[in-house]
């Protein structure tokens, strides 16, 4: 195993020098899903499945496929020409120096005197079999015993994709280097590809089945409303990319997408307001049942619905807006 996570890590370092030095943005796009993809290989190894799922859907997949939707819409290459400047590479030298000494600090990977194995960490192995009765307690710590945190992670997320609406609801001063008809003929290219469209129509309710296990069985597996909501976008986009981004759209329009979103989080949000009405506080779950631990499950997996929405929809939201650029908006 520790061969395996060196030579992971390693790939890791690698992809990142050849995606930040790739001329073509194309490769460079290509350079950064490998990326991820190990990062993902990395948080397996570690044993940390609930994080490895969620970098796989974003970072190797939804991520890669709104950075390639961008780059339908400028050019491949890299403008040259740009001078070197001294004053942020010496900054960032010394930022590298002292990030690279402190990271000696640290304790040894798997170190049982750690600090964290010795204060906090054994508190939830204990109580959350007492407090919540679930076996993945990675679930109960970001959805009840952090429920506050999760819920801002919500509305940040939220927040993000009506601003990346925002952004790009605004007509260009000037015509873009590629038009949404041009846009158009590159995405339908696919469909002439046989083998393409059918692994694709065949793989998309495979995506959507195991999203729906991720999202409700996350309480006894690696799983969550955000791994959930990212698998179920990038269903969606793969369908989009096979039959056409304006099929994509005209299936989830976009102001059904901001309700589904905004619902999402008025759930997480509602949630937490049941427990202040029924005599408990904010986020309290234990109130939502005449036993706090089935109180708990219930509240789990009701937060875990809104964010599981409210992420799905923001980033089918995003994909349709850059796939469709010119028409958003009109």
């Amino acid at each position: 195993m520790s061969f395996l996570f060196f030579f992971t890590l390693s790939f890791v370092l690698i992809s990142a020098v050849l995606a930040v030095h790739a001329r073509n943005l194309f490769v460079s796009t290509m350079w950064l899903s490998v990326f991820s993809l190990m990062m993902a290989s990395n948080f397996f190894i570690l044993d940390a499945a609930d994080v490895a799922i969620t970098e796989a859907a974003v970072g190797a997949g939804v991520s890669t496929v709104l950075f390639l939707t961008a780059l339908s819409l400028t050019g491949e290459l890299e403008r040259s020409g740009r001078a070197a400047r001294l004053l942020p590479a010496i900054a960032l030298f010394i930022l590298s120096m002292v990030l690279f000494f402190v990271s000696f600090e640290h304790p040894r990977l798997g170190d049982p005197s750690a600090p964290i194995h010795n204060h906090i960490a054994p508190w939830y192995l204990s109580e959350t079999p007492v407090l919540i009765d679930i076996p993945n307690v990675v679930t109960a710590i970001l959805a009840s015993f952090r429920g506050f945190d999760t819920l801002g992670e919500t509305i940040v997320v939220f927040t993000a994709g009506i601003g990346v609406l925002s952004v790009l609801s605004f007509k260009p001063k000037r015509a873009a280097a590629v038009t949404a008809k041009q846009v158009a003929i590159k995405t339908s290219r696919i469909r002439d590809h046989l083998i393409l469209r059918v692994v694709g129509k065949l793989l998309i309710p495979v995506i959507m089945l195991f999203a729906l296990v991720v999202q409700f069985h996350g309480e006894y597996s690696p799983g969550g409303g955000f791994s959930a909501g990212a698998l179920f976008a990038a269903a969606v986009m793969l369908y989009g990319i096979l039959e056409g981004a304006d099929r994509s759209l005209e299936a989830m329009p976009q102001q059904v997408m901001l309700r589904l979103a905004a619902a999402g989080a008025s759930i997480y949000t509602l949630v937490g307001v049941a427990g202040i009405i029924l005599g408990g506080n904010f986020l309290d779950y234990n109130v939502l049942s005449s036993d706090p631990v089935s109180g708990q499950q219930l509240g789990i997996l009701l937060i875990e619905f809104g964010v599981g929405l409210t992420v799905t929809s923001v980033l089918v939201m995003v994909f349709n807006a850059f796939a469709n650029r010119e028409s958003y908006g009109e």
